[in-house]
């Protein structure tokens, strides 16, 4: 096994991306199926007009330029390519942070986040509280080779960035994670108590089931109905789907770059806490990159692992190893995430109308991270 840290740069031949607006210029459009709105999905127009700002409007070649501002790297950890981004602050002092990604996302998620943790004094903050940031890409995800055997979970994949800090040669650190991340970043702190000093969740911590209702107070019950009548509690059951059937889904998603966008904006929309679309809340070309690169890294499919590798669902649980904050604790109920959790961060008034709060909140969320992690470093 290699230690090297490979440099890696973003280099998508041209005749991928020409491929691309081919396949988007020839899409085979299905009629519009009856129903207002979203009641049927992705409503026809929308997806229409998406597209063909996709193949005519977007510039795949100034976000990857954009990206390839962020050094970025390729090691080998247990049989396993990792690509991360490796972005260390011009203050010596800062302390390191892992940030994880969600589903379906990727290490773009924290593309206008990056700057505001490594150089808070360009953006106005105390420089005190910075961050030398590595941003690694799970298994199946981005450039990140895809798993060669069932059997991952969360926890290996931490066992993964605990071998890879080491590496970098960080003794002390931070992690942060939001919906896939929000399972990873607690399995880091399990996997190695001693060097992690603190677990940042964006949201999802101490979310009321159905086994809790009989101790929940009524204004506790109130929140667990308002999240069962939540959009992304009553959309498409996109782990059911997966744990059945990945494989057929895939065919689509790596033939059809309208079929895989259709899916991304389906998830996005359902992912929208606010009653607007995404590409209100979150930047379109941002959202288009993150589509764009699923697609020229053909994993839509193997970034499914979470699912097809799991037996069920169940909310993250989080951890006591360290202390944990939050980003926003509704829907979670404070009182429940700390059976499980050492809470030391709990705001009620942080703004978010998306899930992916780094895309939406990039400024908030930073602040909110160095208020937390200033409590605990």
């Amino acid at each position: 096994m290699s230690d090297e840290l490979r440099p890696f740069h973003i280099d998508i031949p041209q005749s991928d991306v020409a491929d691309l607006h081919d396949r988007l210029a020839n899409t085979r459009w299905p009629s519009r199926l009856p129903g207002e709105g979203w009641r049927r999905g992705v409503p026809l127009a929308h997806l229409k007009e998406l597209a063909d700002y996709w193949q005519g409007g977007y510039d795949w070649r100034r976000h990857e330029a954009r990206l390839n501002e962020f050094p970025q790297f390729m090691t080998e950890i247990d049989g396993q390519d990792i690509h991360f981004l490796h972005v260390r602050s011009p203050e010596p002092d800062a302390l390191p942070l892992i940030l994880n990604h969600g589903w379906p996302n990727s290490f773009i998620e924290f593309t206008d986040l990056i700057g505001r943790l490594t150089d808070p004094r360009a953006h106005g903050g105390d420089p005190s509280h910075a961050f030398h940031v590595v941003v690694p890409s799970p298994p199946g995800y981005g450039f990140s080779a895809p798993p060669r055997e069932t059997g991952w979970t969360v926890a290996r994949v931490a066992g993964l960035w605990v071998r890879l800090m080491q590496r970098l040669g960080y003794d002390r650190y931070g992690v942060q994670g939001g919906d896939l991340g929000a399972y990873i970043a607690p399995e880091v702190a399990k996997a190695a108590p001693d060097h992690v000093v603190g677990v940042y969740i964006i949201a999802g911590l101490g979310l009321p089931t159905e086994a809790d209702l009989p101790e929940l107070t009524d204004d506790e019950r109130a929140v667990f109905e308002q999240l069962q009548q939540a959009d992304w509690m009553n959309g498409v059951p996109h782990h059911a789907l997966l744990r059945a059937a990945p494989q057929t889904f895939a065919y689509g998603w790596h033939d059809s770059p309208v079929a895989a966008l259709a899916w991304m904006i389906q998830k996005f929309k359902e992912f929208t806490v606010a009653d607007k679309l995404p590409e209100e809340l979150i930047d379109r070309d941002l959202i288009l990159a993150n589509t764009t690169l699923y697609w020229l890294t053909d994993t839509f499919g193997s970034s499914s692992w979470p699912m097809y590798d799991s037996t069920g669902f169940g909310w993250p649980e989080g951890q006591k190893a360290v202390p944990t904050g939050v980003y926003s604790g509704a829907p979670g109920i404070r009182r429940l995430a700390e059976r499980h959790n050492t809470i030391v961060h709990w705001p009620t008034d942080n703004p978010g109308g998306h899930h992916f709060v780094a895309m939406e909140q990039p400024d908030h969320l930073a602040a909110d991270m160095r208020a937390f992690f200033a409590k605990v470093r």
